[in-house]
């Protein structure tokens, strides 16, 4: 049978309609909630429920919305614009938003607006009002509960405020929270759930990281993981001793790196952690710019995070390229101060005094530090041990054994991403 213009038009409507592909757990509960949180795996195909939902509260006539993500990059690129299952690549045609970058705005056109928000900068949501909510990735928040709380309170208008939360899951307070709230539906998911809209290749390669894992529970059964006892870090103790901000004078600041040497995919991250050391004594651990790249891209982001800190040194590991590790540093900044450090003793011998430093109180990490918190909880001793935590260990190591240093161009004022 050969189909009419209109009649493929039709067809073409209603298999793009999203209640009509949806999987049950992906549309929105019945009954009365304030908070849909959805606790997941990689893949399951959490950032287009959210989109979706998102446009479907603009249909039915809210029309103040907030869209928070762990960064505004985060927003623009996995929330509204670049993604597949973004607010512009969702949208029907005739109700695409018009979106203005340098006003974080979505305008729809039936007057709704959406606004980005960053969860690095909580203090954005004090003062607004908002009917309604995304918030993706709570878990990876600098400051979590301060976005979330403030979020909160400015959801107070409409008939019926409601907000979702989608996220990968982390053992950190204000999930469990949140969670644990009567006006919460929670529903879980894996990965596996959404298997047939998932590249083979994503599949065998996060099934090869974590399969038969502890990290696995979470990563792909989307499962809030209780510590594991035979870890030398303790998650209750990074946070009660975590800060909003470091103290107003730092004495010395360094950037502790663990290089990977090779650039291939199969290479490990190179660990970028930048900390410093107040005048008590107390350590704070400042930023993790740790990430997997080639040579160049790591020596890029090691420069980016020592002047960006205003750090006195550079702290990094050798054993693996040797003197290679300096020369790449100078071939992108020939200001960089530099120290090479050499494994001699085993990785517990170094990390156990760190540890110690933690559990006296000592140690301070400003905001949340997601993916490197979550390394150090995880390791036992006698496994390989993750790069982050390794130039977490070089730079804590390099602080604790030096007296404070007055008199040169690090004791300064803290500030955004300046301390």
């Amino acid at each position: 049978m050969t189909l009419t213009a209109t009649q493929r038009d039709l067809f073409q409507e209603i298999a793009s309609r999203w209640t009509l592909n949806a999987r049950p757990k992906q549309l929105p509960p019945q009954g009365a909630w304030r908070v849909w949180f959805i606790r997941c795996g990689r893949g399951w195909g959490k950032n287009r429920t959210g989109a979706e939902w998102v446009l479907q509260r603009v249909r039915e006539g809210f029309t103040r919305i907030a869209l928070v993500g762990e960064t505004k990059a985060d927003v623009r690129d996995t929330m509204v614009e670049v993604g597949d299952s973004s607010i512009l690549r969702c949208a029907r045609p005739e109700e695409r938003p018009l979106y203005e970058p340098s006003k974080r705005r979505l305008t729809f056109p039936n007057g709704a607006i959406a606004i980005a928000y960053s969860g690095d900068d909580p203090d954005q949501l004090r003062g607004p009002q908002h009917d309604s909510g995304w918030v993706d990735e709570l878990a990876k928040f600098q400051y979590p509960k301060e976005t979330w709380m403030n979020l909160l309170m400015g959801l107070r208008i409409g008939p019926n405020p409601q907000v979702l939360i989608t996220t990968t899951p982390r053992p950190i307070q204000i999930l469990k929270e949140i969670q644990a709230d009567p006006g919460t539906v929670l529903v879980t998911g894996s990965t596996r759930e959404n298997e047939e809209n998932l590249s083979p290749d994503f599949i065998a390669e996060i099934t090869r990281r974590y399969a038969g894992t502890r990290l696995g529970r979470q990563e792909l059964e989307g499962e809030i993981l209780d510590d594991n006892p035979l870890a030398l870090w303790k998650r209750d103790v990074i946070e009660n001793l975590r800060v909003r901000e470091a103290p107003p004078r730092l004495v010395r600041i360094v950037v502790g790196v663990d290089p990977a040497v090779s650039g291939s995919e199969e290479a490990a991250e190179t660990g970028i952690v930048t900390a410093g050391m107040a005048a008590d004594g107390h350590l704070y651990v400042l930023a993790d710019d740790s990430l997997q790249g080639t040579p160049n891209e790591w020596a890029v982001a090691v420069a980016r995070a020592y002047h960006a800190s205003r750090a006195d040194r550079v702290i990094g590991e050798v054993n693996n390229g040797g003197d290679l590790v300096e020369v790449n540093l100078r071939t992108v900044d020939r200001q960089i101060s530099f120290k090479a450090v050499h494994a001699t003793r085993g990785k517990v011998i170094r990390a156990e005094p760190i540890a110690a430093l933690y559990e006296q109180g000592k140690v301070h990490h400003v905001g949340t530090l997601p993916q490197l918190e979550d390394q150090m909880v995880e390791w036992v001793p006698g496994d390989k041990s993750p790069d982050r935590m390794d130039a977490l260990t070089w730079a804590l190591t390099e602080l604790a054994e030096k007296a404070p240093i007055t008199g040169s161009r690090f004791p300064i004022a803290a500030g955004k991403r300046t301390w």
